[in-house]
């Protein structure tokens, strides 16, 4: 043990070391990891998003907060376990939440707030621009929301001269480099798997039809360039340096891989960036990331086209909502037991109520709910209510209750995956899981892969989840051999001896499930009677 501590903390003073930060829904991670691919150190920030003047944000001063926050934590933890300042790092990647949009003029001001992922007011953009391109085009993007702006005729446009996601956004604030990962970029404008670029033809179609608006710019010159992963994408400058490490202890010059969005790092941190792997990512949205060997036969609008960090082809169904609604309702179980005198710590309280569904009637016992925070897209609900429902005749008990709450946290994801299953024959050969519900064994593995009707491997570093797989796409950057593959880096050198946890769908289970989504599809006039009716 001595031994191996004195070895990362030479390690640490040589800079042989990757860090990868992740501004997540409601967390923003920093973890740092070895060339063995260990994590040695890591903190986070606890954020929540905020409804203003109409749009989900988060603030500028919160962003840098976090950011600084979440390295601070994560220095001080080096300081504490090996006894040593960070003063420099081998490589560094950032990482964040998909879509949205920031948009900058020339002076570096952001002209609106930042418009996360979460914000379904571009459904009119996202519609036009599906049939416009014959591919689709979902709310979240950032295109959509750019042409959204446009027709809503917003004063800011004429103004742009840099739009960019949130990860793309920290890179420019500590590199200057005006740049995204190809990940990333598939979420802001479709990208031609040939080129590894923004499909050209759809840009030319794009200013075409916004040529009569007059404005100075055109689309390709105010996006990010596109960069591949495994290239280096700019240095930390002094300035950024400063930014990032409060103390100043931080050096400039740290090489920085392409940033990357969370849907990338999730296929990073589970090894499923191969033809017929998948991926699925819990948090307060969920999503599942299948990469494809071969097109998809139509256009369906439950189903994103993106890529992976490397530029293949991944189909992707992406749900607004998920654990929220079960994070809710644990807080005041918890509140219930602080009540009655006996703290209870969050693993035990997640453990213990997960575990209850694991005793339920196989579909709920004829329960319902929706965990809908904020609008679905699958589900075509531009606003939500977070609802539960039974009939008298239903069997309520506590763990038809959290299994209802876990099916229905999945169910607006099981719709999409159905689509790609059933109707499009995609061929899936397993799905690897990660995000916090993973922390507690088997129960959620075992929700997933009735949802899936696939077999669900979670690997020992599904709680990290994407900033440990940011940190993975810097070490590659930085340690690859000559043209080795990002698949081959994965398979031969950071998954060589990790031993995958795979549970199989138990029938029950699929069948229970799937009795679930057919009161789940039928309750949705509830939810919609629900958003009409209660004001907020």
């Amino acid at each position: 043990m001595i031994a191996n501590q004195a070895k990362i903390k030479e390690a640490i003073a040589k800079g042989e070391t990757s860090l990868g930060i992740e501004f997540g829904s409601t967390r923003i991670k920093a973890v740092l990891i070895d060339n063995q691919f260990e994590t040695i150190a890591s903190g986070s920030y606890e954020w929540e998003n905020r409804l203003e003047n109409g749009f989900w944000t988060y603030n500028l001063v919160d962003i840098i907060t976090g950011l600084q926050t979440a390295y601070s934590e994560m220095k001080r933890d080096v300081e504490f376990n090996y006894g040593i300042t960070i003063r420099t790092i081998g490589s560094i990647g950032f990482s964040a939440m998909m879509h949205g949009y920031m948009a900058f003029d020339k002076t570096g001001e952001l002209l609106v707030p930042f418009r996360t992922w979460r914000n379904t007011t571009t459904s009119v953009a996202a519609k036009e621009l599906t049939d416009l391109f014959e591919f689709n085009i979902p709310e979240r993007w950032s295109i959509a929301h750019l042409y959204q702006a446009i027709l809503n005729e917003e004063k800011h446009l004429s103004r742009i001269d840099f739009l960019t996601t949130l990860s793309g956004f920290i890179h420019w604030l500590l590199t200057g480099k005006k740049i995204i990962g190809i990940g990333d970029a598939s979420g802001i404008f479709p990208i031609d798997e040939l080129t590894k670029d923004y499909n050209e033809t759809m840009i030319k179609q794009f200013d075409e039809k916004i040529t009569n608006k007059g404005f100075a710019w055109n689309l390709k010159d105010i996006l990010p360039k596109v960069y591949n992963g495994g290239e280096q994408a700019g240095k930390l400058t002094e300035m950024g340096a400063k930014i990032l490490d409060r103390s100043k202890n931080l050096q400039p010059g740290i090489p920085l891989c392409p940033p990357e969005g969370d849907a990338g790092t999730g296929m990073v941190a589970t090894n499923s960036v191969r033809k017929r792997k998948g991926n699925v990512s819990i948090g307060t949205s969920v999503f599942s990331m299948i990469v494809l060997e071969k097109d998809l036969t139509k256009v369906h609008p439950e189903i994103d086209l993106v890529t992976t960090p490397n530029g293949s082809p991944v189909a992707m169904v992406h749900a607004n909502n998920c654990s929220s609604d079960l994070n809710a309702w644990l807080d005041l179980f918890r509140e219930f037991s602080e009540a009655m005198g006996q703290k209870v710590e969050t693993n035990q309280l997640f453990e213990v109520m997960l575990n209850k569904a694991l005793e339920a009637d196989p579909d709920g016992g004829g329960l319902l709910s929706y965990g809908y925070f904020s609008g679905e897209n699958i589900t075509g609900l531009e606003h939500g209510r977070p609802l539960f429902v039974r009939s008298p005749e239903s069997n309520f008990n506590l763990a038809n209750f959290m299994r209802t709450h876990l099916f229905t946290a999945f169910g607006a994801l099981k719709i999409g995956m159905d689509i790609l299953t059933k109707k499009e024959n995609v061929a899936i050969d397993g799905i690897l899981a990660h995000g916090g519900l993973f922390k507690t064994p088997v129960v959620g593995q075992k929700i997933v892969a009735a949802a899936m009707n696939a077999p669900v491997s979670v690997v020992g570093t599904a709680g990290d989840g994407g900033a440990w797989g940011m940190a993975i796409l810097a070490s590659y950057m930085l340690n690859k051999d000559e043209n080795e593959s990002l698949e081959d880096f994965l398979d031969n050198r950071v998954f060589e001896d990790v031993d995958l946890k795979e549970i199989y769908p138990d029938g029950l289970d699929v069948d229970g499930f799937e009795e679930f989504m057919e009161r789940y599809k039928k309750g949705l006039a509830i939810e919609e009677a629900a958003v009409g009716n209660l004001i907020v």
